[in-house]
């Protein structure tokens, strides 16, 4: 029995040991994985503070990755014949932006059908009561010319004479169907533009699909955008006067505060204003938009709401921004007036538009027109840091962010609304510990600017990446920036068209003097 108890003690001594050597290893891997843990939990931590968010790095343009813009030909690129298939006129509708965009468009379109385009109307006086057109606005004589290696652009159909007698041609009518796809374009618009020589594209807003499997069509789009629409030189001079202004002092932001009558009316977001405001914009909507049931708790939740003036002062705080930062509006009128722009002026009260900058009569008397929305659009533009409050539909905010993502992967703070919606709700009924940390989580999950995958319902024309850039060293040879001659190289192709056309011409008149 002794030695049966003894070899009992031995036999649990073993498993005793057995059962002490697991412990230790469950308490070591525990030990290793709580480590693990807390260092991973120690990381994500440590990018929600607020150093994570450098706002000096902010003031500087995003890492551009090697990437820069190039919106020149990539691959063989024909000049535009001298004989055309007819001519393409367009009206374009809508605000400064919108038209832009309808422009763009329509010299693609012009290319597609091998037409010579009609300078586009703008159809100013829907909108803006502006009749300032395409003439009033943009440097005519840049635009046809830095297009010259693309289409054949011409300021009115010229008329036509034969066996004595002056002929005009009257561009058929067309509707264009929204988004239309290139074929459209080749078929039924190209048999009209052939069977009455001219069509009449009208509206022509949305009227051209903007996601196209061809790279050099995309990037005839940026090259029209970025470089062939220039303002004319006195909206130019007007713009870089204030940016200079607004720099002496130091850096300086814009906002496009878009909390105006028609974007509210538009969004279904009534609810935070008084009985009187909501009928307005009620009526507002239902005399402009389609009859929709909006309920404004579930717009909002999702991030459908234009965030308030003091909702945007509060992001800037959370992000890092002090009061001293300087901040130019580019805003119409905002609805609601000082009640709703008071907290936002309490947080930051260097707020300037282009008024206030410079008083000059000329802006002035167009503050509300398209020269006033041309000069806030290169404000914006050359400003340090760009933040829109609302760039679902607006066509301004939109432009903005693809013309500086070109222009050099220039600064933008883009409030993501929907991660940033619980968080508003959550303070307004008194939560209010850790807000900034929250506002920073959601912050630090957004793109500052730099160069990033496009990705519906994101326009091409507020992320022309990568079509309209290009790398020295790229591992894709699809992104391979085009020679450095390539101007001379279209310059060249022109020239040969051009003298192809003059031996043409030569040929045929040395046939007519022989048969004289």
């Amino acid at each position: 029995p002794g030695l049966h108890r003894q070899h009992g003690k031995q036999g649990g001594g073993s498993k005793g040991i057995y059962a002490k050597l697991t412990v230790v290893v469950v308490v070591l891997l525990i030990c290793t994985f709580s480590v693990f843990f807390l260092a991973t939990i120690s990381g994500n931590r440590g990018s929600l503070e607020p150093s994570e968010i450098n706002v000096e790095e902010l003031w500087e343009s995003a890492k551009s990755g090697g990437w820069r813009p190039s919106s020149a030909p990539r691959s063989d690129w024909p000049p535009p014949p001298k004989e055309t298939n007819g001519y393409l006129r367009v009206r374009c509708n809508g605000g400064l932006n919108q038209q832009r965009s309808a422009i763009c468009n329509a010299v693609l379109a012009a290319r597609i059908m091998n037409a010579t385009l009609v300078l586009p109307e703008l159809d100013a006086n829907s909108f803006w009561h502006d009749d300032s057109g395409f003439q009033g606005i943009y440097d005519v004589e840049h635009f046809i010319q830095t297009l010259k290696y693309d289409v054949r652009i011409v300021e009115s159909i010229p008329e036509i004479h034969k066996n004595g007698k002056t002929k005009k041609i009257k561009a058929h009518q067309i509707r264009p169907p929204r988004d239309a796809p290139i074929s459209w374009y080749t078929t039924v618009a190209l048999k009209k533009m052939k069977e009455h020589g001219a069509i009449y594209l009208t509206p022509f807003s949305h009227r051209l699909a903007e996601e196209i499997d061809n790279a050099e069509y995309q990037r005839l789009r940026c090259r029209v955008n970025y470089h062939a629409l220039r303002f004319k030189p006195n909206i130019m001079r007007l713009s870089e006067s204030i940016v200079d202004k607004l720099r002496a002092q130091g850096h300086f932001m814009s906002i496009h505060l878009r909390f105006e009558m028609d974007m509210l009316a538009f969004a279904g977001c009534f609810d935070i204003f008084s009985p009187e405001e909501q009928s307005i914009l009620k009526k507002y909507r239902k005399d402009n938009f389609a009859e929709k049931r909006l309920v404004y708790n579930e717009r909002r939740a999702i991030g459908k709401c234009p965030l308030t003036p003091e909702e945007v002062g509060l992001v800037l705080r959370a992000v890092g921004f002090d009061n001293s930062t300087r901040i130019y509006l580019a805003a119409g009128e905002l609805f609601g007036g000082e009640r709703f722009m008071k907290p936002f002026r309490d947080l930051f009260p260097r707020l300037e538009n282009h008024s206030s900058v410079d008083s000059s009569e000329e802006l002035v008397a167009n503050t509300r027109g398209l020269l006033g929305s041309a000069v806030d659009y290169m404000v914006c533009l050359l400003s340090d840091i760009f933040m829109p409050t609302y760039d679902g539909p607006s066509n301004f905010a939109n432009n903005l962010l693809g013309h500086r993502l070109y222009y050099g992967f220039r600064t933008t703070i883009r409030p993501d609304r929907k991660g940033l919606a619980p968080i508003f709700i959550d303070r307004e009924n008194g939560q209010t510990a850790g807000f900034e940390q929250a506002v920073r989580r959601v912050m630090l999950k957004t793109n500052f600017g730099g160069p990033h995958k496009r990705v519906p319902p994101e326009s091409f024309y507020t992320n022309s990446w990568p079509e309209c850039f290009c790398q020295m060293s790229p591992s894709n040879p699809a992104d391979k920036c085009p020679p450095d001659n390539v101007l001379e190289i279209l310059e060249s192709q022109l020239e040969n068209e051009v003298n192809r056309d003059l031996e043409a011409l030569m040929e045929t008149n040395s046939t007519r003097r022989t048969e004289i």
